[in-house]
């Protein structure tokens, strides 16, 4: 059975360890199921990226979209920062790495994101990366953090990233529109 494990340094960040059934043929690995995320709302829309090793994403954050993150190929150096007002833990980073694992392997852990908390990651190899999220595409809601933001102060595990336009331009902490600032119970 999963191992669906709250995060001790963000609330509402949840980190899950699937079972993974494998033989000489290869492996099967459940990825999702809602059932790990007690209050989470259903996922309805899936997505899919691929990077090459040294590009950052992010970082992104909704005010009223969730992600769940899975990378079944490749190694992710995933960043989080709490944006929330009103959170126990705003103002707090966690670093996990997701997919490959150094001298080979897979851990095939995956990460649930809830609204406020900026996202991003960097490839730390090629890597392909899937996120399902529990609300359509919205550009309203496609809100960004300055991956470099001292406030951060998150170790990306890459020297010489490469950014989108975008990811370039996200404003410090300090300079976020207190009017698109996340917060505790905004959620619709």
């Amino acid at each position: 059975m999963a191992t669906a494990t709250p995060s001790t340094v963000i609330e509402g960040v949840i980190v899950v360890e699937p079972d993974v059934h494998g033989d000489e043929r290869g492996c099967f690995v459940e990825t999702y199921r809602r059932s790990w995320l007690p209050g989470g709302r259903e996922m309805v829309q899936a997505n899919r990226a691929d990077r090459t090793a040294g590009c950052v994403v992010g970082l992104h954050f909704h005010l009223h979209q969730a992600d769940y993150w899975y990378v079944p190929a490749g190694s992710a150096r995933v960043v989080l920062h709490d944006l929330r007002t009103g959170s126990p833990t705003d103002g707090a980073t966690q670093v996990l790495d997701l997919g490959g694992v150094p001298g080979g392997g897979h851990d095939h852990r995956g990460v649930y994101i809830p609204p406020g908390v900026a996202h991003g990651f960097a490839a730390l190899k090629d890597l392909t990366i899937t996120y399902l999220v529990d609300g359509y595409y919205n550009p309203a809601d496609e809100l960004g953090l300055a991956w470099d933001d001292p406030a951060v102060g998150a170790d990306w595990g890459v020297t010489d990233p490469v950014l989108s336009a975008r990811d370039a331009a996200n404003p410090n902490r300090p300079d976020l529109d207190p009017g698109r600032r996340p917060h505790i119970g905004l959620r619709t």
